[in-house]
């Protein structure tokens, strides 16, 4: 049975088909932040010396590995294991080498693949996870303006949510 790890960048490409996937984009630091680190990659020491002394990658590593090999003794199947992050060139290229590393210090057989360590950075200000926060509930007074002949009154939004949208006329 083999263990595959893969590195990836949500900024690239979906995340690949894996058993276990990882997104790094919040958690970890992020050595894109720091310029002398910026245009390295997880393959370089000082970038991966910096995400494994991340608060936390080494645990995330240990308990990703002993899931992986855990899912392969139990079903007999080769195991997928993807680590993303926003680039794919730092965090999610150190947590895979890092894991690649275990599993080869406890004699199991690994392949790993750094999927997009080659590509350009990605701009400033897309390197955490990048859904849109859930819109929050606002309590409205709202008025129904009708004339006579049954026609009603709207008013076109002026601002967020829903700029430029008509609404009935009132204040939140």
């Amino acid at each position: 049975m083999t263990i595959r790890i893969i590195s990836f960048g949500y900024g690239h490409a979906p995340a690949p088909t894996a058993d276990l996937v990882f997104d790094l984009r919040a958690l970890l630091r992020n050595p894109f932040h720091n310029p002398e680190l910026k245009h390295g990659t997880g393959l370089d020491q000082e970038v991966y010396d910096h995400v494994r002394d991340t608060p936390g990658a080494e645990r995330l590593a240990l308990n990703a590995v002993a899931t992986a090999c855990g899912l392969a003794e139990d079903t007999g199947a080769d195991v997928t294991m993807a680590w993303g992050c926003a680039g794919g060139r730092h965090r999610s290229v150190g947590l895979a080498r890092l894991a690649h590393e275990l599993l080869l210090g406890v004699g199991e057989e690994a392949a790993i693949e750094h999927r997009d360590v080659d590509q350009d950075l990605l701009p400033a200000g897309v390197h955490n996870r990048t859904e849109p926060e859930p819109e929050a509930i606002r309590y409205t007074a709202d008025v129904v303006a009708m004339t006579p002949d049954g026609d009603v009154l709207l008013i076109e939004r002026g601002w967020p949510p829903h700029e430029g949208a008509w609404a009935l006329p009132g204040v939140h």
